[in-house]
Parts: structure tokens; C-alpha cells; sequence
């Protein structure tokens, strides 16, 4: 259940425009652009990691792209910004929806619109595309909207994101090129950098830790303070890394293993800066030591396709 102080919160007057339909460039900042790239990024490396010819598959590859990307991960940013409105009129009042832009329900209604196109974008990709779709889609619902709003606690709302980030995305581009369920290397990657994704999700939350706190939200830097939350996530980010090394060597990939151990070097040294002053220094690192995470995973993926994974 919900707090007290979240429900008064949420019941809380907020300035809204007139029921008329929104226009095209406030319906794009509710889908939140920049938050699309990690989704098609984790469907390339998918695609690559599967090892399949990518010769005749080109409608697959963008219209999987599309769906990782402005469909599904747009949803979930609409689906979020109606369900934290209040929260946003905190951190972000000037979002579409707090601010009075985005007109009467349509934020919900953009959610619900976008959630139904999402699905019939992924039926040309097979049983396993709309399978991850649909997965996708439910997380993202539960993510934001009662009764199970997972945001409401660190653990289990990161861990849903950093999942439908990295690895439904990874699954679903390895699961599409090749017709199939993805080999055992291909479904350990996705894994492991999406655990790793659940640190990268800790430092998005220093951004709202003020109307977290005030919203009765239990992200990790409310609960554990923001320090100790942020060597947990570089913790959380550098561990599953290691491991991918490891495999790496297993695998008989050890050049791959060199250079993911090269990437971590340089992330653990961006760190070490990092946790000199974390909250504002976490958008910072977003740009630098996460751009080095993400290369990392297409290293792997390149790998396991020449290694016909």
C-alpha cells in the first residue's frame, strides 16, 4: 500500500490545462527521447550477439529497433510521468504534465494509446517479440501505476527498469534474428548487464531524491542515503562486469575479455571521482562511465557472433 504522506501527495491540486488534444511536440517530451537510446542499443547488441546474417533481415532488425525504442520505451515514460505527476511537480515541475501542457487525462491517455500500438508493432516479429513485448510492457506498468507501483522501492523498481533496459531488449534482438530462443552465452550476457544496469538506475535517483523523500518513494539514496547509494551502484555496476570477463576466458574470447577489462578500468577510475561529490557529479558519470558500460556490451556481443554464439 501506498503511505500516507505518498496518497496526500498524490490527491494534491495541480495546475491543469483544459480537456483539448495536446500538440505533436509535448507528446514527444512526455515519450522522453534521450531515454530511448539504452533500449536500441541493447537490441543491437542482441542482433550482433545472435550471429545471424543481418542480410535480408533489415525490416526486422529496424522495426525491433523501433519497437525497443519509441514504442516500448516511450510507453513507459508516459506511463511514468502520469503516475508521478505529483512527484514531478517536485523534481521536474516543468514536465509536460505538472506543468499544465500536457491537457486533462492525456497523459494517461497517451500511455494507453502507445501500450495498444506497442503491441501491434510487435506481431510481425514472431512469437518471441510479442512475447517480449508484452513482458516489457507489464513491467512498465507495474513499475508506475498501483497497486503494485515497484518505484515505491528501490530494489524492486530498479531492478524491473535496469531488466526491460538491457536484458528484454538484448533477449528480444537475439530472439528475433534468429527465429529461436537464444543460445545459454547469449542469455548469461543479457543477465549480467542487466544487473549491472540496476546501479545505472541508483544514479538516475539522485536527480529526485528530494521529491522522493517528500512522496513517501524509498529509492535507494532515500533509504541508504546518497553515499553509501552510490558505492552500492558502482559496486552493483562494476561486479557483473568482472563476471563477464571471466566467461569471456571461458569462452575462449580473451581479446573481448581484455577490452572489457580495459573499459572497467577506466569506469572504476571515473568512480573514484564520482563518489568525491555523488549527486552532482551522477550526470557526469551517466555520460562518461556509463558510454563505457554500453561499449563494453557491444564488445561481447561482436564476440559471441564471431565465436557463432
Amino acid at each position: 500500500m501506498a503511505s500516507a504522506k505518498e496518497t496526500n501527495l498524490t490527491l494534491a491540486p495541480l495546475r491543469v490545462a483544459p480537456e483539448s488534444l495536446p500538440g505533436f511536440r509535448v507528446c514527444l517530451e512526455l515519450l522522453k527521447p534521450v531515454t530511448w537510446f539504452a533500449a536500441i542499443w541493447a537490441f543491437v547488441c542482441g542482433a550482433v550477439s545472435s550471429g545471424a546474417p543481418l542480410a535480408g533481415r533489415w525490416p526486422e532488425l529496424l522495426l525491433g529497433m523501433v519497437l525497443a525504442g519509441p514504442m516500448v520505451c516511450g510507453t513507459s515514460q508516459a506511463v511514468n510521468d502520469w503516475f508521478d505527476r505529483h512527484v514531478d511537480a517536485i523534481n521536474e515541475p516543468d514536465r509536460p504534465i505538472p506543468s499544465g501542457r500536457m491537457p486533462g487525462r492525456w497523459g494517461l491517455y497517451v500511455a494507453l494509446i502507445w501500450t495498444a500500438l506497442s503491441l501491434a508493432e510487435a506481431v510481425p516479429l514472431g512469437r518471441w517479440g510479442f512475447g517480449a513485448a508484452v513482458f516489457a510492457l507489464l513491467a512498465a506498468w507495474a513499475y508506475s501505476a498501483p497497486p503494485l507501483r515497484l518505484k515505491r522501492n528501490g530494489w524492486w523498481g530498479n531492478a524491473a527498469v535496469a531488466l526491460c533496459y538491457e536484458g528484454v531488449p538484448w533477449f528480444t534482438g537475439a530472439a528475433v534474428m534468429r527465429g529461436a530462443l537464444p543460445s545459454a552465452p547469449v542469455l548469461w550476457l543479457a543477465l549480467l548487464y542487466s544487473f549491472g544496469a540496476h546501479g545505472i538506475m541508483t544514479l538516475n535517483d539522485f536527480k529526485s531524491v528530494e521529491g522522493d523523500r517528500r512522496s513517501g518513494i524509498r529509492s535507494l539514496p532515500v533509504q541508504l542515503g546518497v553515499a553509501p547509494a552510490a558505492r552500492l551502484a558502482c559496486v552493483v555496476m562494476a561486479l557483473p562486469q568482472l563476471v563477464v570477463i571471466g566467461l569471456m576466458i571461458a569462452w575462449d574470447h580473451r581479446l573481448a575479455a581484455f577490452a572489457v577489462g580495459l573499459l572497467l578500468a577506466c569506469q572504476l577510475g571515473l568512480m573514484g571521482r564520482l563518489l568525491q561529490r555523488p549527486r552532482e557529479r551522477a550526470p557526469w558519470y551517466n555520460a562518461t562511465g556509463t558510454t563505457l558500460y554500453v561499449i563494453g556490451m557491444l564488445v561481447c556481443a561482436f564476440a559471441l557472433a564471431g565465436g557463432g554464439a
